[in-house]
């Protein structure tokens, strides 16, 4: 059987057996991936007619929706690898998207910082871009020691860190580890702005430094009392820039 008739016969029983109309499945889907996609009981009709076919992510979308498993024959047709066969590479793994019920991810709240300058505590409002949280595993948190409800993640601002850190990279602080340490970075409340530096240890002071190479622009400040509060050690990030 050809893969445009596996797809069709796959998508049919698939809402069939979900007990769905055309109607249904596409308005699950619309919610699934956008209703800007336009899944409407036509589009459906049309797949399972073979009219058209549809992409590998409305296929695995159908799949959630429903609860049925894509088959690998469906997958291969499609000249894209199976699941069971992506990590061929040695010491490649799989990428697996958490859901925010998965007992194997965290849920660090991505949030942005209300300060008051000279002023230790600190609030938070949530952060709505994205899904508000970022995933992090949970063997990596245990491994590190970290109490979750100590972690917090914010976007990074401006270029200062860069090429460390890019501006809307997704950096996770742990708001329970205040100690300075030299080389290592921190998000701080310097007078009243929350900034994300690299402490360093100089002539008996402790300095806020910026990575990037412009230092006229970038230049060191003294991190020294109310002036320059820690909120905590930066420990993870999470960036596009490859």
């Amino acid at each position: 059987m050809e893969t445009k008739d596996l797809i069709s016969h796959w998508v049919k029983e698939a809402r069939t057996e979900a007990g769905l109309s055309g109607a249904a499945l596409g308005a699950k889907l619309a919610l699934e991936l956008g209703t800007e996609r336009g899944h409407t009981k036509a589009n459906i009709s049309h797949w399972e007619t073979g009219k058209h076919a549809p992409s590998l992510w409305q296929l695995m979308a159908i799949s959630k929706v429903t609860g049925k498993m894509l088959p690998d024959e469906i997958v291969k047709g499609l000249n894209v690898a199976a699941p069971s066969e992506i990590p061929q590479i040695a010491g490649a793994m799989a990428v697996r998207i958490a859901e925010k019920d998965d007992p194997d991810f965290v849920q660090i709240p991505m949030v942005k910082l209300r300060l008051q300058a000279g002023v230790t505590g600190f609030q938070t409002e949530p952060e709505r871009r994205d899904s508000g949280t970022v995933g992090m595993r949970r063997n990596w948190i245990d491994r590190s020691g970290f109490n979750p409800s100590s972690l917090i993640g914010i976007l990074v601002k401006g270029e200062s860190m860069e090429p460390s850190l890019y501006e809307d990279d997704i950096v996770v602080i742990n708001t329970a580890d205040k100690s300075p340490v030299d080389g290592a970075v921190f998000a701080v409340n310097y007078e009243g702005e929350a900034v994300v530096k690299r402490l360093s240890r100089d002539a008996g002071e402790w300095w806020l430094t910026s990575d990037n190479s412009d230092q006229r622009k970038h230049h060191r400040k003294i991190c020294r009392g109310d002036a320059c509060i820690i909120i905590g050690k930066v420990v993870r990030k999470e960036s596009d820039r490859i």
